[in-house]
């Protein structure tokens, strides 16, 4: 083995026991993963059995009143999927990737956060489970954030 793999390899033992996210030369950058399509991020959530909902009956990207999935990212899904079973909580998307949101590298429409139905249940699992960072933000272990925007949890999967 060359000295430089050696050197990744350590560099890699030594993130992953302080809980560090390594991206190795020619690795994808994007930790959150790959764009799905809406048929793709609906089919792993019904599976997860989370629920959407749209004040539209609409997935429509483009209508700010539809509840989309179009180009969300791998890691958002998998992350909502994590919060369900860690929770054991019922979790109801109600915003997704379509137009209407504020703009911003992690942004709705760029895949990175969902809007979840705000219970009893997931608002003391996020309190208790989670840090305060101010300002109605909870940050997880993981390094997501949970913003309490009064009717719903707006959720930052990074």
């Amino acid at each position: 083995m060359g000295m430089r793999k050696v050197l990744i390899g350590l560099a890699a033992a030594v993130a992953v026991a302080v809980g560090a996210v390594v991206v190795l030369p020619g690795a994808d950058a994007d930790a959150s993963g790959k764009e799905l399509t809406h048929r793709q991020a609906t089919a792993k959530l019904r599976a997860a059995k989370i629920s959407w909902t749209s004040s539209g009956g609409c997935s429509n990207r483009n209508r700010p009143n539809c509840t989309s999935f179009t180009g969300i990212k791998s890691g958002t899904v998998s992350g909502i999927i994590t919060f369900k079973k860690s929770s054991r909580c019922k979790v109801t998307v109600t915003g997704g990737t379509e137009t209407g949101h504020a703009s911003g590298t992690y942004s709705h429409w760029n895949g990175y956060k969902v809007d979840i139905a705000k219970t009893s249940c997931t608002t003391n699992y996020i309190k208790r489970s989670f840090r305060s960072i101010g300002g109605g933000r909870w940050r997880s272990s993981a390094g997501n954030v949970y913003y309490d925007e009064g009717n719903h949890w707006d959720i930052t999967y990074y």
